[in-house]
């Protein structure tokens, strides 16, 4: 007796493997995207989080001119995390596992 079997979704998941490797530049964005954000928030993406803050951020320089404090407490406050490293974290881990199983169904 003869079975079949098909490698196309074990293919695939390689060859996003080997496009995942290595370090990677990726713009806060697409990192925290709008099925992230509304998951974690009551806002629909990261600019409304953003707005919602009270900060101007139009830039990093006006990003990174936010203490840290004050950013913390809103990221407590406004999203399911409890700093705003954890929120990157999770939206890292988040980003490689779309990025993984592209493509297979």
């Amino acid at each position: 007796m003869k079975h079949e079997v098909d490698f196309t979704g074990l293919e695939q998941l390689s060859k996003n493997a080997s496009e995942l490797s290595g370090e990677h530049s990726v713009q806060m964005g697409e990192l925290m995207n709008p099925k992230f954000i509304s998951n974690c928030s009551q806002y629909s993406n990261l600019n409304e989080l953003f707005n919602a803050s009270g900060f101007k951020i139009e830039s990093n320089e006006d990003f990174e001119a936010i203490p840290d404090e004050k950013w913390e407490s809103f990221i407590q406050e406004n999203t399911t995390y409890e700093s705003w490293q954890e929120m990157q974290e999770a939206a890292g881990v988040e980003y490689a596992r779309n990025m993984l199983l592209k493509g297979l169904k």
